[in-house]
């Protein structure tokens, strides 16, 4: 069997430089490039020493655990021990999660006749692998597999963000009472114009069994102008709660939502109860979010207010 030890040591050397940069992403480091290359390269030296034989005695348990740490104390150096603990943990996560990548590939891959060709016996009953992995192929799934492991870390990273500004909220009106999840969005600076009364945006279909035929539909169309046109001689107990909101949407010129006047509002966050009646609910026509994880945002004024109480 001929080896290309350049070949295997070139392929080590970036699938470790890209374990160490998938590290550095999670751990949310900025190390210098000089010193991230230097650890890669220590360890893709360690992997071609398997080709010589008098320095079998490095293949051991503790030789490879003080490598790995020889590898993040060149990369990222040493602050304290909390944080170096911090990047060994992240650093074999990120391993672990590569390594599984790749033997998930390997038998995703694989036909039932190859899976049972790579399967062997002991004389003793105990069941064994085969595994026949190319360098290409290892160097493929590894990045693969790292680029997914990013992709699920960025995404929880992004909903345990938007866990934390969520809060539990009470609408009522008259009679009717909505209650749904809402985000405090510090981004949100919607106010009454005339009476620069807060505006907190809420999908319209909560209240869709309250409104008259068809007003969802104009609503997600942005006819709300004519909503009210049509309101002069109705008999509609909400007539006198109607407000026209003007907003500036994105990219786009001056546009109006159609917005109720509560009775109360009940916002619940961290363990504080903040209640007012200054505060006007806009309609949304749409789902604010695809996964529906709130159905209202916030104005901020509230929770600013609740704090400061």
């Amino acid at each position: 069997m001929v080896v290309y030890v350049d070949l295997v040591f070139f392929t080590n050397l970036l699938i470790d430089g890209a374990v160490l940069l998938t590290t550095a992403w999670v751990r949310g480091l900025r190390p210098q490039l000089l010193r991230l290359s230097a650890a890669a390269v220590l360890g893709a030296l360690y992997v071609v020493m398997m080709f010589v034989p008098p320095l079998s005695f490095l293949y051991t348990f503790l030789l490879k655990f003080a490598l790995s740490l020889l590898m993040l104390w060149t990369a990222f150096g040493y602050a304290s021990l909390q944080h170096f603990i911090r990047n060994v943990a992240a650093f074999y996560g990120v391993n672990f999660a590569a390594a599984g990548g790749v033997l998930g590939f390997h038998y995703l891959l694989q036909s039932s006749g190859e899976l049972w060709d790579g399967l062997w016996f002991t004389r003793t009953g105990g069941l064994g692998f085969e595994l026949q992995l190319g360098l290409l192929f290892v160097a493929g799934t590894c990045a693969v597999s790292l680029l997914i492991y990013r992709y699920v870390w960025s995404s929880r990273r992004k909903t345990e963000r938007v866990q934390g500004h969520l809060a539990d909220v009470t609408v009522k009106i008259g009679d009717q009472e909505r209650c749904c999840t809402g985000l405090i969005d510090t981004g949100n600076q919607l106010y009454d114009p005339l009476t620069r009364t807060p505006v907190m945006v809420m999908e319209a279909s909560l209240w869709q069994s309250e409104l008259p035929p068809g007003w969802i539909k104009r609503i997600r169309d942005s006819e709300v102008d004519l909503l009210l046109a049509g309101l002069e001689h109705d008999d509609s107990p909400w007539r006198d709660r109607l407000r026209l909101v003007p907003y500036r949407g994105i990219n786009k010129g001056t546009q109006f939502m159609l917005a109720l006047k509560p009775d109360r509002v009940i916002v619940a966050h961290s363990g504080q109860v903040y209640e007012t009646h200054k505060v006007l609910i806009g309609l949304d026509g749409g789902k604010l979010v695809s996964d529906g994880t709130y159905q209202a945002i916030i104005h901020p004024l509230l929770v600013e207010s609740l704090e400061a109480g």
